[in-house]
Order: structure tokens, then sequence, then C-alpha cells
């Protein structure tokens, strides 16, 4: 009995020695941990093959309908991404296609800084927009030489807009700008209302001198308001110091006047005149003679010839000059028992005369 009670005590001691031991710290062997024997609670500076965690807050959150990160940095995002909000960068964008949906009545396509092209050395030759499809490319760009904006297409306005340049209309769908001044038009179509101000010339031929008020065709040095001039012929029409009107040629050609193409009248250089048709005075003609009554239908200042003979007035034979036979002289003071006049009966110098009509007493 007294063994019994002694093994007894001495396994008391025992047990008493061990539960004043400290407790040994439990070791994880490698890969004995399963992660069905973690729910919740922190784990910290958590590194794995692919997974290096050094945080030392909240970051990522993962939820049943996706993860919620504050900062994402990476070099490449594979497959398709869909943003459904604003996308802000803070850098250049890299695209080989652009593609932006249609604008519809609560979607708005909107850009709130200018469009630009930049190029190096400052300059952008070439770039601007570009239209490329299955037929020939269409082009809004930038060109040199010099600079300016080409396309390769017509630009068409609204019927009711206008091109301006320094905001001054230049040309209208059917108009010119009224500050338009200076212009090299070839060809134009029906004018109307064409009013023009200062010289103007026509293929060298027809032209207005504004300075010298004239109008010629074919004259570089008009001598008329009106010239015009073929080869070294120059006919003009021009005003005689205000008081009365020439007209006729400036040379020495002659000049005249046809119908039917054929000429009618000719004033020969020398002044002479010749009518070559049937002419009619349907009143009194003077020749030689400034004022004349008007009781006879002819009145000639000097000597007459009537069928190839000469009819003059004078008081006497004639003493000198040549007279042919037929020639008459009129007595110009006739006289009781004297004669109406002389008639030449032999042609000489003054020829010899008889009288003829004896005056009565």
């Amino acid at each position: 009995m007294s063994d019994i009670r002694k093994s007894l005590e001495s396994l008391a001691d025992s047990i008493e020695k061990i539960q004043k031991q400290p407790v040994p710290k439990t070791e994880i062997l490698d890969r004995q941990l399963s992660g069905n024997k973690i729910h919740g609670g922190r784990i910290t500076k958590f590194s794995s093959m692919g997974i290096l965690d050094t945080a030392n807050d909240h970051v990522l959150f993962v939820e049943d309908d996706g993860i919620t990160v504050k900062s994402v940095t990476t070099d490449k995002i594979q497959g398709s991404v869909s943003v459904n909000g604003n996308l802000n960068v803070n850098g250049e964008v890299h695209a080989k296609k652009l593609h932006v949906d249609e604008v519809s009545a609560d979607v708005r396509n909107e850009r709130t800084s200018p469009l630009e092209f930049a190029g190096e050395s400052n300059f952008a030759f070439g770039k601007g927009l570009i239209w490329s499809g299955p037929s020939a490319t269409k082009q809004l760009v930038l060109q040199g030489g010099p600079d300016r904006l080409w396309s390769s297409e017509d630009m068409d306005l609204h019927q009711s807009k206008t091109y301006k340049i320094g905001n001054q209309t230049v040309i209208t769908r059917d108009s010119l700008g009224n500050d338009v001044k200076h212009s090299r038009l070839q060809t134009v179509g029906k004018l109307k209302n064409l009013a023009v101000q200062g010289s103007f010339d026509v293929d060298g031929i027809l032209s207005w001198n504004s300075d010298q008020e004239t109008l010629s065709i074919g004259s570089e040095d008009p001598k008329g308001m009106i010239s015009l001039e073929s080869l070294d012929h120059q006919f003009v029409i021009d005003d005689i110091n205000g008081a009365a009107w020439k007209i006729g040629t400036w040379t020495t050609s002659s000049l005249s006047i046809i119908t039917d193409d054929t000429a009618r009248i000719v004033i020969e250089n020398t002044g002479a005149i010749s009518v070559n048709s049937k002419t009619r005075f349907h009143n009194q003609v003077g020749i030689g003679v400034n004022n004349f009554q008007t009781d006879a239908d002819l009145t000639v200042a000097g000597a007459i010839r009537f069928d190839n003979n000469k009819h003059q007035s004078l008081e006497a034979i004639p003493r000198s000059g040549n007279y042919s036979k037929g020639d008459i002289v009129w007595n110009k003071n006739p006289q009781p028992t004297g004669f109406v006049g002389w008639v030449c009966v032999r042609e000489g110098t003054p020829g010899e005369w008889k009288g003829f009509g004896q005056i009565s007493a």
C-alpha cells in the first residue's frame, strides 16, 4: 500500500513539473498548411512564387462582382478591356486605330483642347486629316513651298456661307466680294450692267484711256476721242475746241462713204470730193459762197463749165487767159445797144470773141 502511495506522489510531482514548464511553439513544416485551415485574420509580408505583398494598408479589395484597386502599374494588358467611366491618361496614347462611336442625342464626342499635329523641327508637313478606303485616299493636310492647307477634294460650303480673308468676304455662291479689286480673269460668261472705272484694255485692240479720255481700236497713239487704225491709216472722231465736231482720216489716206460695199462719196487726201451716184439736192446749193439768196437753186461765186464750155461773167471781152471755142462770157455791166454777152469763136489766149444778144436802145 505504501508503495502505491509513493508512486502516485511521484506522478503528481512529475505532472506539476511538466505543468510549470513553458509550452513549446507549434512548428508547421513546409507545405503542411492547407488553405482550408485559414479563415479571416491578417497575413503580412505574404510572398509566393508569383505574389509579393509589401503593403502596409488595404489596396486590393476582392468581392463577388470583381476587384477594386487604387493604382495599377503594368507593362501590358492582354485581351479586350472595357472602361465604364472616364479614362484619364497623363501621357501619350499610341494606337494603330482609334474608333469613336457615332454621336447620339444623349452621348456627345467632344474635345476640350485643339487638335494638334506636331512634326519635326516645328513643321508638320503632310499631316492632317486623312480618309482611307478602297478608293484613292482623301486628304486635308499641311503642305510646304509655300506653306498652305492642301485638299485632295472639292471644298463645298453651305449655299448661305462665304469664303473670307481677314474677315472680309471674298466670294459668295454667286458673286465676288466688294473688296475684290484686282483680277486676271481670262474667260467670263455674259456680263450685265458692267461698270468699269478707269482705263481698260481688250486683247490689245480695244482700249480706253481715262486720263486722255480716248477710245481707240487698234491704235497705240489715238489722235481723237474715238480712233480706229489699220496699218498706217487712222480714222478719228473728235471735237474742235468744244465748239464743233470733226470726223475723217487723220492720216493722208482718202475717206470713202459707202453703201452696199460701194463707194458713193470719196474725199481724196487733197480735198477733192467725188460723188459716184445719182445726187439729189432738195434745197438751194451754193458753190464758193458763204451767204447766198434763196431765190435761186444754184449760186456759184465764179465761172462754171457747162457741157465742156466755160461760162463766166465779166464787164468786157477777156484780155487774158486761155479759152476754147464755145466759151461764153456774160456781160456783167449790160448797157442799151450793148450785148448780153460774148462767145469765143476761135480758141486762143484770149481767143477771138463776138458779141451776141444785142440789147435794144
